[in-house]
């Protein structure tokens, strides 16, 4: 076996991995890549694809790693305003590719934030880490809990402090960001970071081989979630079909009445869910904004809270966010009822457990100091970013987005 195939079964292998577990990543988010022995390629996740379904013959795009570098040295891409400079990054790594795959994957957008990190990258959305990445003392209890490294032995474990990485937005801006700290890293350490938290969106993982990154990438979780509260356990009692029958009517009219638009509604319950609608604060934790890019691209921001399912009341609400610019909920937690969510299976089935993501995030970062959302400036980012493509993906009967 070549360097290169090895290469691409190390990334097959550690995305099949960790796309299964829906704690770690949801929907298509996150991305993955190794480089190849000979340090001139990088297989690197195709955009648009998911994590678990990627295998040797897609998911995944080979590039040089030279130019895929310049790209964030190129000082004229950064005056570009937004649009033009994300067009052009798209062009630039698609020109930077080497591989005889066809149809329209590109690399992920983030490929010139992994040229310049270690041979083996992880990019996830984990549950236990967005609990502090996105809670106003994250970073302060995540310096506490990572200052002293209990077994320095351990290869497991990083004997160096992770680098905390303050929220940019995704894709070139991020990428800058991480380029500087990734330096002062180095010249403080003389080694690049191995764990990168990132506010308000994610981890990444550095290591030297694939076995090496998902060890880490379970320590720092297990490190993470040992310092979390759970909400306390409910129990999905059995509901009765025709009181879901009944709500899927009521928001499937509501939607209309708001959107113009004629949707199909699925419905998800299940003893984590029970659990959150069940805590006192359960509306008040669902009041604040997104929290990542993720829950704002998908589920167009936090489930809507429905205590009374009447369809004037929720169409209201709806019309009152598109109003006001934003989009409309696509995501509904109806108390006793469950969690009742805007699109076909597949796209449902997404937005489904990144509200349940958010749901533990949320309650876990109100008890560290608050809810750290996107601001305004960034939620207007994201709606612009990749929302067309996006919305091609979703188009095929499986729109959850309006």
């Amino acid at each position: 076996m070549t360097s290169i195939n090895k290469a691409l079964a190390d990334l097959i292998k550690i995305s099949n991995i960790t796309g299964k577990d829906s704690t770690l990543i949801q929907g298509g988010g996150g991305n993955t890549s190794v480089k190849t022995a000979d340090g001139r390629y990088m297989y690197i996740k195709a955009s648009g694809t998911d994590l678990k379904d990627m295998d040797k013959h897609a998911g995944w795009r080979k590039l040089r790693l030279a130019p895929a570098l310049a790209i964030i040295k190129d000082k004229s891409i950064a005056k570009l305003d937004v649009q033009a400079r994300e067009t052009k990054v798209v062009k630039r790594l698609l020109f930077a590719c080497d591989d005889k795959v066809t149809g329209d994957a590109r690399p992920s957008i983030e490929a010139h934030l992994h040229a310049m990190l270690g041979k083996c990258v992880i990019h996830l959305h984990p549950v236990a880490v967005l609990s502090f990445a996105c809670a106003r003392n994250g970073k302060t209890e995540l310096e506490r809990l990572f200052k002293k490294i209990e077994n320095r032995k351990s290869k497991i474990e990083n004997s160096l402090p992770p680098l905390w990485v303050p929220y940019a937005h995704p894709g070139f801006t991020l990428a800058k960001k991480i380029a500087k700290l990734n330096a002062d890293y180095q010249n403080r350490f003389g080694r690049k970071p191995a764990v990168l938290f990132l506010q308000k969106h994610g981890l990444l993982i550095s290591a030297d081989s694939p076995n090496a990154a998902l060890r880490l990438l379970r320590s720092v979780i297990n490190r993470c979630a040992g310092k979390l509260k759970c909400p306390k356990a409910g129990k999905a009692k059995p509901l009765n079909q025709e009181i879901i029958a009944d709500v899927k009517l009521c928001i499937r009219r509501a939607f209309y009445e708001a959107t113009g638009c004629s949707v199909a509604i699925s419905h998800f319950y299940d003893d984590e869910i029970a659990a959150f609608w069940r805590q006192k604060n359960a509306q008040k934790l669902l009041s604040p904004p997104a929290l990542t890019p993720d829950e704002l691209l998908y589920a167009n921001g936090p489930a809507m809270w429905v205590q009374d399912c009447v369809p004037k009341k929720i169409a209201r609400k709806l019309t009152s966010q598109i109003r006001k610019g934003k989009k409309p909920s696509v995501a509904f937690l109806v108390k006793d009822a469950g969690l009742f969510v805007v699109g076909m299976e597949k796209i449902a089935a997404a937005v489904r457990d990144i509200v349940k993501s958010s749901f533990v995030i949320r309650t876990n970062a109100s008890s560290l100091g608050g809810i750290l959302t996107l601001n305004k400036p960034e939620q207007d980012f994201i709606n612009r970013w990749e929302a067309d493509a996006f919305r091609k993906k979703l188009a095929n009967g499986a729109s959850a987005v309006v």
